[in-house]
């Protein structure tokens, strides 16, 4: 069995010494850039993880789950404008942590160098929104650290280790909302990110729409795109001239640019367009007029997620699925009764 990858192997590679290997993964030194990133690049190469005390320097456990969230690590920034869902989501998990006298350490993409010290020596971790053919699951399998995740995993339909809404089923409710409320031609508007959120609602339009006889129009945008992303979406529903008279779009900051994009061209919501969030966050509640979103409920997420990953995937037994539901916020952009 070949042993693994030690910070001399990493030294030897680089051709610097292993002071600069300790200083360059960790964020440390005054290395110059150019030697750093020959360093990260032969770490990365070789597989070497530095975790020392995940290598028996400990004798039980820290005390410390990881919290890791997969949108954000692609979107380019932890603080996105207007998006209030992460932000309670890892409040909700800290307070759940100290109920039970654990602590969370926040981490970054595990699968990009320079690692935090102790992220490979953690008890578990959460993980939000897994993306398809993740490296993340990959590494922390491989470092037999147990996980649980907030969403299904796509191209993994027998983990059962994870909590979380219906992704599929909320798109069909949605769908059969603003078909009672007269629409006919619901057009979806999603991110390009390849995770549950994303496939699963997309896999339940398009079977939804084909069950019905219904033309299936479906729009892309990257989620770091914002409300920019949302007002191109907007345009290429125009474009053909066949108007939807319903929108579903998945997330909140994409949905408030299509409600801009609609208005600026003298488009009436609800009057001639319905428009339906699949995530409320500020942009939905602040825009005028208001639109209806779903509400995912993050600390009822956060809640299931640290009970599972701490009295039972910790421990070696698989979690308990638990279907969580979520609320539909009925605003302005959707029409008739309020009911749902």
């Amino acid at each position: 069995m070949q042993s693994k990858t030690t910070i001399r192997d990493v030294a030897r590679a680089a051709d610097v010494s292993i002071t600069a290997v300790s200083h360059a993964l960790n964020g440390k030194g005054t290395l110059a850039a150019a030697t750093r990133q020959r360093i990260i690049e032969a770490a990365d190469r070789l597989g070497y993880q530095p975790d020392p005390l995940a290598r028996g320097m400990r004798s039980g456990p820290l005390g410390v789950i990881g919290l890791m969230l997969r949108p954000l690590d692609t979107l380019g920034t932890y603080r996105p404008s207007g998006v209030d869902y992460f932000t309670r989501l890892t409040g909700a998990v800290a307070v759940e942590c100290l109920e039970r006298n654990l602590s969370v350490m926040l981490v970054r993409d595990l699968s990009k160098l320079p690692r935090p010290p102790l992220a490979l020596a953690l008890d578990g971790y959460i993980i939000a929104d897994p993306l398809e053919a993740d490296p993340v699951l990959d590494l922390l399998q491989d470092a037999s650290l147990p996980f649980i995740t907030i969403g299904r995993v796509p191209d993994r339909p027998a983990f059962t280790n994870w909590v979380g809404s219906g992704d599929g089923e909320d798109t069909v409710r949605i769908l059969d909302l603003l078909r009672e409320r007269g629409a006919e031609r619901i057009a979806l508007v999603t991110g390009c990110d390849r995770n549950s959120w994303n496939l699963e609602s997309t896999a339940a339009y398009h079977q939804w729409a084909g069950e019905r006889g219904l033309q299936a129009r479906v729009v892309a945008r990257p989620e770091a795109d914002g409300m920019d992303g949302g007002r191109s979406a907007a345009r290429e529903l125009l474009r053909d001239g066949d108007l939807p008279d319903a929108v579903y779009c998945l997330t909140g900051r994409h949905a408030r640019g299509i409600l801009d994009e609609f208005t600026e061209h003298g488009i009436s919501l609800p009057g001639q367009v319905q428009l339906v969030a699949g995530a409320d966050s500020e942009q939905t509640r602040s825009s005028s007029p208001a639109i209806s979103a779903i509400d995912l409920d993050p600390e009822l997420v956060a809640a299931h997620a640290v009970e599972q990953l701490t009295s039972r995937v910790m421990i070696g037994k698989p979690a308990e699925p638990v279907a969580l539901s979520t609320r539909l916020i009925l605003r302005s952009t959707t029409a008739g009764p309020d009911h749902g």
